[in-house]
């Protein structure tokens, strides 16, 4: 089994910054790509940013230069360090995790969700 939390969401003001966790635990044996996705009322999910496989990063075009992802394999923690926020960024951000477990057989988790919301 395995579990991934978000943590870092909340309220800030346009132009702001804010930081999203995203720690996986249980039984993992990889981490073979990781991302972050949102999703804002009426739309559907996106993918924000990510890491493939192979290790190379990929963002949405509306938030290049804006957005970082991250990664402390050791901790098995994926970060999103988001600046100069905009209106259009509030949404409910997701983190999900895809590997191999201990007993070799795919997984592909992801969290509950945390609110990230810009104000003008």
């Amino acid at each position: 089994q395995v579990q991934v939390v978000e943590s870092g969401g909340g309220l800030v003001q346009a132009g702001g910054s804010l930081r999203l966790s995203c720690a996986a635990s249980g039984s993992i044996f990889t981490m073979n790509a990781m991302g972050w996705y949102r999703q804002a009322p009426g739309k559907q999910r996106e993918l924000v940013a990510g890491f493939t496989p192979g290790g190379s990063t990929n963002y949405a075009d509306s938030v290049k230069g804006r957005f970082t992802i991250s990664r402390d394999n050791a901790k098995k923690t994926v970060y999103l360090q988001m600046n100069n926020l905009k209106q259009e960024d509030t949404a409910v951000y997701y983190c999900n995790v895809k590997g191999k477990n201990y007993y070799y057989n795919d997984y592909d988790t992801w969290g509950q969700g945390t609110q990230v919301t810009v104000s003008s």
